[in-house]
């Protein structure tokens, strides 16, 4: 029922095939971006202090202080901006200019060697690259991902109606995955209006159910359901956030990342140590000595890809460098929230405290630009190739824990 037939790529780029489910209020062409606006306080009582509730660009109810909301309007006026060069560039080189071929040092299947590439190829692959960087227009960002994670090529080798005979042959069957999601799905982002209405949660059901389904070896995975629905936000259908979480699972991010026994997340948290020795040497440091494991704080950044610890518009900033340049851009985030707290970190002797701080910074990073120059700029430059090779380093190492742990449980069975 599932098998493969080739269909145009092009096709997932018609309008007419896509049907909204909910409407974002401020997410539409970047001219019509609004200003935050709150309710003036009594005079005398105006400071940077004062915490003020405002609605955000994805629709999510979140508490700051006047600054958080200055930031935030200095960010929308920056929208609005690189709006203008995406339009001017659709404009210039067509509406789908990004939909070349992807560069590969290697060859892969789908991309283009780089001896092989046209000049005008390589300028728009550099010219995405530095623009991604710079952030996706919202109203761009469904068709941009597509491209540019390669969900659309994936979407494109299998029937046009894939993803409804997938939800009606899910409909009705109980599985370990489909009890687990119907308890998370109340306790996801239940701030938001639509994921907390009936409408929401029953789309956000039905892309993780069908995901459990196309692949049994991954399931459901608890901070799956965080990405997915903020994957709908953007989105705006079931079926492209469908096959963004596809891509996302099979393609982008290290693989075993969400099975059972969590291993490549494992060995996403070994790397991250190791990285943070190099990158922070101090900080490193300092909190070994305090006894402070990093994956206390790292282990849900790299779960939920950050979608429950910053705020939506910088999380997405971070996601439009996701989908474009790979998983290398999660380790660079992870080592800039501690890089920007470095002074104070090493102040603290509390591991308590250590958490806190860390929690509040990227709750309050408001400003994608600022988190995303000290990620690349303050970091340096980590190659996908160096973090393969540490990934398979510690991937040893991590599988060998697994089965230790795997047969000392046995032992206890068999001794009880």
């Amino acid at each position: 029922m599932f098998g493969t037939q080739t269909r145009d790529v092009a096709d997932d780029f018609n309008p007419r095939r896509r049907r909204t489910l909910w409407n974002t209020p401020n997410a539409s062409m970047p001219t019509n971006t609004h200003t935050i606006r709150y309710r003036t306080p009594k005079k005398g009582l105006f400071n940077a202090h004062l915490m003020v509730k405002f609605e955000d660009l994805y629709g999510f109810m979140v508490e700051g202080n006047v600054d958080d909301v200055n930031v935030l309007n200095e960010v929308r006026e920056r929208i609005r901006e690189q709006g203008r060069v995406w339009w001017a560039l659709e404009a210039s080189k067509g509406a789908n200019w990004y939909l070349q071929p992807r560069i590969s040092s290697n060859g892969s299947e789908g991309m283009m060697s780089v001896t092989s590439l046209k000049l005008s190829v390589l300028t728009n692959t550099i010219t995405l690259r530095r623009l991604v960087r710079k952030g996706v227009p919202p109203v761009l960002r469904p068709k941009v991902w597509l491209s540019v994670s390669g969900a659309a090529k994936k979407r494109s080798t299998v029937p046009e109606t894939y993803y409804d005979e997938l939800i009606r042959a899910t409909e009705g069957k109980t599985t370990p995955a489909t009890r687990q999601i119907d308890h998370d799905l109340p306790r996801t982002f239940p701030c938001h209006p639509w994921l907390n209405s009936e409408e929401g949660q029953a789309s956000l059901r039905r892309v993780l159910v069908g995901y459990s389904f196309r692949d049994s070896e991954v399931g459901y995975c608890q901070g799956l359901n965080y990405v997915a629905a903020l994957l709908l936000l953007v989105m705006k259908t079931e079926e492209d956030a469908f096959w963004m979480l596809a891509v996302l699972l099979e393609n982008v991010l290290v693989s075993d990342c969400y099975t059972d026994n969590l291993s490549g997340c494992h060995v996403e948290q070994r790397v991250f140590k190791d990285l943070l020795a190099k990158k922070c040497p101090r900080i490193a440091a300092h909190l070994e000595a305090m006894g402070f494991d990093v994956s206390l704080v790292a282990t849900e950044w790299f779960l939920c890809l950050f979608s429950k610890s910053l705020p939506s518009e910088t999380t997405l900033r971070v996601w439009d460098v996701l989908f474009n340049e790979g998983a290398k851009v999660l380790f660079h985030v992870a080592l800039a929230i501690f890089k920007m707290r470095e002074d104070d970190l090493l102040c603290i002797q509390h591991i308590g405290d250590v958490i806190d701080i860390l929690q509040t910074t990227a709750h309050h990073l408001y400003d994608p630009d600022e988190l995303l120059t000290f990620a690349f700029d303050k970091i340096g430059s980590m190659t996908t190739n160096t973090i393969t090779k540490e990934r398979k380093k510690q991937e040893t190492v991590v599988m060998a824990e697994l089965d230790q742990r795997i047969r000392r449980l046995s032992s206890l069975k068999m001794d009880g």
